[in-house]
Order: structure tokens, then sequence, then C-alpha cells
């Protein structure tokens, strides 16, 4: 936050205003502040609208903001802030629940040094959803069913891929069936009745008010050249983006993708997880890798895929102190640096 505050101030802009009124952040404030409605017309005919973005967020920003004296991006910070506290506490409770406490320690530290982990302190979705899925998690590995279901709904109505905490409790419900013969109490029905609900809702209310019920959405994130089409547009734009020179951005987004997918293979078939965690991370890098529009956000949709991270804190805890040391000194540098390029120089989004 102080390398950030410094470049700012030398570049004569306020550290608060690039934490609380970039890109999406704006969005989130104005839906906080006035509601859903607003939609921008472009002249290569692309069509966005305020809709593509969840409203568990705006929502708890606008009731901060009614019962604290400050305005809408100052409130979506705090929220941001505290959501982030809350899902390295839940982070570190997962690996310490499937890998014991210097684990757990050592997988926060990671996953708060990760590129883009600058957004964990701006007015941004991904500590929210983080917080809820983490805990989420956590209640699956604890066997508190209906904790599990709830955050899972709440992670849900904050991102477009917090359905992949809804599929990790879907997951962990069917095992479960299975491995019981379908002799299970209720807890189980109702959790994996809830983890899609908060998801499915928003997504029905808003093909309801665009007129298609269950592809309104969808036509909406169309609008913004979101779609999940397997990686084809991805790949497209990737030879694309090799054929010349390209902004640092758009390589650190492929590098630090291709890096999502092989820490994947390294989770799946090193550390073999217990399912829900596995489907979770699956699911996260599979809508990253799969989806096209705005590649050069792809590393930010994984900031949410914490267990990803597991592979590198194991191996941390294993090594010599001063080796580990030396790789989470490089780790700070590079997300120090990057986090303050991509806000006061890089003109993409984040």
């Amino acid at each position: 936050m102080l390398v950030l505050a410094l470049a700012a101030w030398h570049t004569g802009r306020s550290p608060r205003a690039l934490l609380a009124k970039s890109w999406d952040s704006d969005w989130y404030v104005r839906i906080a502040a006035h509601g859903y409605g607003r939609t921008l017309r472009w002249p290569d005919g692309v069509v966005q609208s305020d809709l593509a973005f969840f409203p568990l967020y705006p929502g708890l920003v606008r009731s901060l903001t009614t019962v604290l004296p400050v305005a809408g991006g100052t409130a979506g910070l705090l929220l941001s802030w505290l959501a982030a506290g809350a899902a390295a506490w839940g982070v570190y409770l997962v690996g310490e629940r499937l890998y014991g406490r210097r684990a757990g320690v050592v997988l926060v530290l990671l996953w708060g040094l990760l590129p883009h982990s600058i957004v964990l302190t701006m007015a941004y979705t991904e500590p929210l959803m983080t917080a809820f899925a983490a805990w989420s998690l956590y209640a699956l590995l604890t066997r508190r069913w209906l904790w599990a279901g709830a955050l899972a709904s709440l992670a849900g109505l904050s991102r477009p891929n917090g359905i992949a905490v809804a599929a990790a409790v879907l997951a962990a419900a069917g095992y479960e069936l299975w491995r019981r013969r379908g002799r299970v109490d209720g807890a189980v029905w109702a959790a994996a009745a809830l983890a899609p609900a908060g998801w499915l809702s928003y997504l029905l209310w808003v093909g309801a008010r665009r007129g298609d019920l269950l592809g309104g959405y969808f036509a909406v994130q169309d609008g913004w050249t979101s779609r999940f089409d397997f990686g084809e547009g991805a790949l497209r734009f990737v030879r694309e983006m090799l054929k010349g020179p390209t902004q640092f951005g758009f390589a650190m987004a492929l590098v630090i993708t291709a890096a999502g997918v092989v820490l994947f293979a390294l989770l799946a078939v090193a550390e073999r997880p217990p399912l829900p965690v596995l489907v979770y991370t699956g699911v996260l890098v599979l809508i990253a890798v799969g989806g096209s529009g705005f590649f050069e956000s792809k590393p930010r949709f994984l900031v949410p895929a914490f267990p990803l991270l597991l592979p590198l804190a194991l191996a941390l805890t294993r090594a010599r102190p001063r080796a580990a040391i030396v790789v989470i000194t490089a780790l700070a540098g590079l997300s120090f640096g990057y986090g303050v390029y991509l806000l006061t120089l890089a003109h993409m989004a984040l």
C-alpha cells in the first residue's frame, strides 16, 4: 500500500481514487448509489450493461453508506479490506486443516503475494467471494453442511465465477450420497439446494428483466465480449499477441494463467486434496481458461483459487528457511511492483 501511495502521489493521483474508482470499482459504486440501469453504447457496437455485475457487493456497500458517514468508494474499500481479512483467516483454516499450521500460514502469505493481489485492497469483489469460498470449503471439510450451503449461496451472489463454490458443495453432497447409499440426513440435502440458489436467482432475475429468462444474463455478458467458448477466443487472442509486440500486461496474463494450469495439475496429481477443494479450484481454472474476452483479467479471476498455491506452500514448508525467504522476498517485490504498474501505468482493464 505504501509503494502504491508513493507511486500515485508521484504521478499526481490520489491513492484512494485508484483503489476505489478504477475500472469495475466505478461500476460497483454507481450500482450501490443508483441501482441497476446504466448501459454504455460504444461506436463499435459494443453494449455494456451494469446487469453484468452481481448484486451482493454493491448491496453491502449501499448498506454501509446508510449507517456510516462515508462515500460509496470509501465504503467499498472498508468492505473489501474486512472481507480480505476474513478470507485470509478462512484460507489459513483450510490449509491448516489439510496439511498443518505451517502450511496454512505459508498458504495465506503466498495468496497475499499473488501478482494481482492488489485487487484485495480495491473496491472489487474478489475479497468477498474468496471469504465466502474459503469458509464454505472449511465448513465442508468439518462437515458443517448448512453453513457450507449458505456461504456458497452468498458466494454465488457476489461474482459470476462464484458458481465454483456451489459446484464444490454439490460434489461433496453427491459423494456423501454415494458413500452412504442415499441414506443422509436433511442437512446434506439442504446444503445441495442452498448452494446454487444465489447464483441462479440473480441469473433468473436478469433474464426476467431482459425478457429472456434463461438467456438474458448471458446476452448481457456477451455485450461485454465475455462468453464461455472452451478457450477458443483466448487461443485466438494469444495467436495474435504472439505475432508481434504486445503490452506487458497481456504477456503477464498469459504467463500467470499458464502457471495456474500447471499448478492445478500439480495439485490434482501430487497433493490429491479432498474432492470439494479439487472441484472448486478446477471450476475456477476452467472458467478462467475457457472464457473469452478481457484476456488481461484472467489472472484476477484466479485470485480466489487459493488452493492452487498449496503445492508451493508445501514445498516452502519443506525448504530451508534461507531458500524460503529468498522466494518470498522475490514474490513480494513482484507483487508490489506489478500491482503499482497495473494501477498507475497499464492502460488495460484490471
